[in-house]
């Protein structure tokens, strides 16, 4: 799938809520499915500036493609990371410089999040597009 092709198909899930109780409930869900990173990675260069809650984001490259893990301290945070995850995970490093990440926009995220959440969720994504940038130069 591509980029556009995941980002079409969190959209269409989120149509199915109509209140935003029931999308941050999602969130959190996702979230919860999410597998755990494996200690290892919760390393301060993996660690996210920006995020108000602790978060960290492990980028493995191979066969040129970026395989992207992630967790967080915080519930629905870990929730939105995982969007950006399952977004961006799986494909080259120009794929995903060149993303626009409009499903934020679209399910309304960016408005309904406090200035902090929005704040780290630019971050998550400066981060992901950062290993991005590292491994097109190789």
């Amino acid at each position: 799938m591509t980029i556009n092709d995941l980002q079409d198909e969190i959209i269409e899930e989120f149509e199915g809520f109509d209140d935003w109780m029931d999308r941050y409930a999602y969130i959190i869900e996702l979230g919860n499915a999410m597998p755990t990173l494996d200690e290892k990675y919760k390393t301060s260069d993996n660690l996210i500036d920006g995020c108000q809650s602790r978060v960290w984001l492990q980028a493995d490259y191979s066969d040129g493609i970026i395989t992207y893990q992630a967790d967080s301290d915080a519930l629905i945070v870990k929730g939105i990371v995982s969007m950006v995850v399952r977004v961006l995970s799986g494909h080259t490093p120009q794929e995903i410089l060149d993303a626009d990440l409009y499903f934020i926009e679209r399910i309304g995220l960016r408005e309904h999040l406090s200035p902090t959440r929005s704040n780290g969720l630019l971050a998550m994504v400066k981060h992901a597009r950062a290993y991005a940038l590292a491994y097109s130069m190789k």
